[in-house]
């Protein structure tokens, strides 16, 4: 630890050394946001030490570079440096290569946080010993939409029974909203894998976890995500983290938890009885009802046709009662819309999958098509 990573302060009238924290935030085209997310980062109660903020831009077009310019010329705690790569886990292993500090932080564009969040992560990451630390992961949303698909953010039924999303919950958990890491954590467990687009925090987190590390939530370290606002962006978002979830397990030979494959088993319980309907009762017109084929074809659509009426009856039942609680916890005006919500979640997760194992798993493509499109483009990463 050198000293230049580390801050003289005042301890009970003894001089003693403090790390210095380094803030690490991606962001791509986010001329609208960008100003205010940074003052906000800025304005953190300091942790102990002091804290610098290093901004990996994706090579935006629309201004925000400029502004994270003007911001580093008036205040030397930022630094902005480029992420070719235009990715999260290219920008994210970027800021940590540029960080002096020995405590890292990941902040995003799109949060909000408590005052005290960077502090907090600091003492709870020194008093737990834990080798990843975060607060939960709430919701909030912006409009009528947005506040509904936020509501159903906080409910077992959108996420499964991921304790991440449990406000007050603390303890051990397979993975962290964000994070907070000291450095030496990433020469022990790796960085960011560069080839995922998406869920590449999720996959940090199952190394650390398969290491026999600890990935450890307090209520204590608060922050708001701002959820998506309209029902097609909501299922793109879950499709592609579906999709990419296969990678993950792909790589580890093991899902992180079960509830990543509910979706996926749900969707396939749902089109296999409809494939079997979709060819045995077209043949059933090619065979006498007596034949042994005529037989066999009317047992398979018939079993295929109960399968499928049993299953959409359970989910419809699920999906009622799961939208009434949500309601009566949050707001009853977003019942409505709630049963198209969660079905987003599902769905689109569930499709993401199932694309994902075609791709990765049967067709063996590799990652050359990241099936996630940023603003006007298709990202492309290597095999």
């Amino acid at each position: 630890m050198t000293e230049n990573s580390l801050r003289r302060i005042s301890h009970n009238g003894i001089n003693v050394f403090a790390p210095l924290v380094s803030i690490v935030m991606c962001c791509r085209c986010e001329a609208e946001h960008i100003r205010a997310t940074v003052a906000s980062i800025l304005a953190q109660e300091c942790p102990g030490g002091s804290f610098e903020v290093i901004i990996a831009d994706g090579m935006s077009e629309d201004g925000t570079r400029d502004i994270v310019r003007e911001i580093a010329r008036l205040n030397n705690q930022v630094k902005l440096i480029d992420n070719p790569g235009r990715i999260a886990s290219t920008g994210l292993n970027a800021a940590i290569r540029a960080a002096r500090g020995q405590i890292i932080v990941r902040m995003d564009a799109h949060t909000r946080y408590a005052p005290d969040y960077v502090r907090q992560c600091v003492s709870v990451i020194n008093s737990t010993g834990a080798d990843n630390v975060g607060g939960p992961w709430v919701a909030q949303g912006n409009g009528y939409l947005g506040a509904a698909i936020a509501a159903a953010f906080q409910s077992f039924f959108a996420i499964g029974w991921a304790q991440g999303h449990i406000a007050r919950y603390e303890g051990r958990v397979d993975t962290v909203y964000l994070g907070c890491w000291k450095k030496e954590a990433f020469e022990k467990f790796g960085c960011f894998d560069e080839e995922l687009v998406r869920n590449q925090d999720d996959e940090h987190n199952l190394r650390i976890v398969r290491a026999h590390g600890k990935v450890w939530q307090s209520p204590t370290i608060r922050s708001w995500y701002h959820s998506r606002e309209s029902l097609s962006s909501l299922f793109k978002q879950y499709m592609q983290y579906g999709y990419w979830k296969v990678r993950v397990i792909q790589k580890h030979k093991i899902p992180a938890s079960v509830r990543h494959l509910v979706p996926c088993t749900f969707l396939l319980s749902i089109l296999i009885p409809l494939l079997i309907c979709g060819i045995c009762l077209p043949l059933l017109h090619c065979f006498a009802p007596s034949s042994r084929p005529g037989f066999w074809l009317e047992v398979l659509s018939s079993g295929a046709l109960v399968l499928l009426g049993l299953m959409t009856s359970i989910y419809a039942f699920a999906l009622m009662i799961a939208s009434v609680l949500t309601a009566i916890r949050t707001q009853w005006r977003f019942l409505p819309v709630l049963p198209l919500v969660f079905c987003c979640y599902h769905f689109g997760y569930g499709i993401g999958f199932l694309k994902g194992g075609l791709d990765f798993l049967i067709l063996k493509k590799g990652a050359t098509l990241a099936f996630t499109r940023l603003p006007s483009e298709i990202v492309q990463v290597k095999s």
